[in-house]
């Protein structure tokens, strides 16, 4: 993210099923085992309650209307998953909508809603390493959540349509989820909204179908994605679909800009700027290119969504701004492929971003990686840690600014031979997975020869006095 400040009765496999009794039982019989429920959080030290124990999910397959005029959005939401426990009931997070029936494996399920967590108790209890599906059918008038420290994300309507959008929490208020980066899972979405609105989200567009005055667009991400970074932006878009190396490349322009307008130029230099950071980070990692732009005042920062980032319209009032675009693409590698697995090293995700703003400003001329550093390092409050920024800092200059820093001081560490190939091990080694702080201090050290490299990260990401100046 960039802030506009800055520039789901189961069907139980069990083994050992026999007419004859065997000397020593193959498994242990259901009624035997101990089935407790997953646990209503995911363990995360800054916030508690998100997501769930208990599972984990492969996917989310989305059918869902959406009516403009009434605001109203219905439909089925089908998750795969595989139990990491014995589970008896698990949770789901799902925020102001109504579940009107559920199944799993195809079994009449229980279920209750209380406080944004959605209780599903199958027929029978799930063997843990069991795959099970899960059918949730729901509706209702989605809204935003709010967080107390963070603000509002989730669902906007608008005049014409509206989006889900927002960090660190949002698809909760549009379908039932394990809502939590750690617990990555593939995406599709079949939205239908009325004739002449588009439907645009994640991944590789599937095309349009029209029933009596009705679309239907559908999207398919095939690589895991963190559940925030799941979006749909409803409304009266242009819409350029063409391809960039052989990918496809959907961008959307809202109809009340321009067409010729500082953000439609901005967009269209997506491939470019794509093109740039595979050099510095290896590989585009995902099947499709783009970018959607919000005009919407609530909007007033950019988002990573996975493969089509979306832009605020704020970041374009003063004219062109390709360093957003560098910040949100480079999060393709730092933040989407490699996610977090706790919300408490964001920096991994924002300080690498914000690095990528500094490389595009010296490919393209402008000024120096070096010079961009040291203006920093000259006037900042050295007070604020990145590593340990707290809720109120999540999205706060310590994370982004220091979080810069600290890879540009990195680099003279280690030197840029070591440096830039740690560009490229670090999001191939952990692609479409999840890594932590301690994760990332190992890949340096490696990458640096086998250099300790603690007490730079010490200082660099955990102190509170100005660490030594690099040059």
């Amino acid at each position: 993210m960039r802030r506009g400040w800055i520039a789901a009765a189961a069907v139980v496999v069990i083994a050992g099923c026999s007419t004859s009794e065997p000397a020593t039982p193959v498994s242990t019989p259901p009624m035997q085992r101990n089935f407790t429920a997953g646990a209503d959080g995911i363990g995360d030290g800054y916030f508690p309650t998100y997501g769930n124990g208990g599972y984990d999910v492969a996917g989310y397959d989305l059918k869902l209307r959406y009516n403009p005029g009434t605001g109203e959005l219905g439909g089925t939401a089908t998750i795969t998953a595989t139990a990491t426990q014995n589970l008896s009931s698990f949770n789901l997070d799902l925020a102001g909508l109504t579940v009107s029936a559920v199944t799993v494996d195809r079994a009449t399920a229980r279920f209750a809603a209380a406080r944004n967590e959605l209780t599903i108790t199958p027929a029978t209890g799930i063997v843990d390493k069991t795959r099970f599906t899960a059918v949730i059918d729901y509706a209702g008038t989605p809204g935003p959540i709010g967080n107390e420290t963070l603000g509002k994300g989730g669902w906007l309507r608008t005049e014409d349509g509206g989006f889900a959008l927002g960090q660190p929490e949002s698809a909760s208020t549009w379908f039932p989820v394990n809502d939590h980066p750690s617990d990555k899972a593939t995406f599709k979405l079949a939205m239908t909204v009325p004739d002449g609105v588009e439907a645009i989200s994640n991944g590789v567009p599937g095309g349009s179908t029209t029933t009596a005055g009705w679309t239907t667009w559908t999207w398919t991400e095939t690589a895991p994605l963190a559940s925030y970074l799941s979006f749909v932006a409803i409304g009266r878009y242009r819409v350029e679909s063409t391809t960039h190396l052989g990918k496809p490349m959907v961008i959307a322009i809202p109809e009340s800009l321009p067409a010729d307008g500082p953000a439609a130029k901005t967009m269209a230099r997506t491939g470019e700027i794509t093109d740039f950071l595979a050099t510095q980070f290896g590989p585009y990692p995902f099947d499709a290119y783009g970018a959607v732009v919000i005009d919407d005042e609530r909007v007033g920062y950019a988002l990573e969504t996975q493969s089509r980032p979306v832009y605020g319209s704020t970041f374009f009032q003063g004219g062109e701004n390709d360093g957003v675009v560098a910040h949100e693409l480079a999060h393709q590698w730092f933040g989407d492929s490699v996610a977090l697995e706790r919300w408490e090293d964001i920096w991994l995700n924002e300080g690498f971003a914000t690095y990528a703003e500094w490389l595009w400003a010296e490919h393209g001329g402008r000024t120096t990686a070096q010079q961009i550093f040291d203006r920093q390092y000259a006037s900042f409050d050295w007070k604020q840690t990145p590593g340990r920024p707290g809720t109120a800092g999540l999205f706060g200059e310590a994370v982004y600014i220091r979080g810069g820093m600290t890879v540009h001081a990195l680099r003279k560490t280690i030197g840029d031979p070591a440096f830039f190939g740690l560009l490229k091990s670090w999001p191939a080694q952990y692609a479409n997975g999840n890594a932590t702080t301690a994760d990332f201090i190992a890949a340096a050290e490696k990458a640096a020869g086998g250099k300790k490299l603690g007490p730079f990260f010490d200082s660099w990401l955990y102190g509170k006095t100005k660490p030594s100046p690099v040059s």
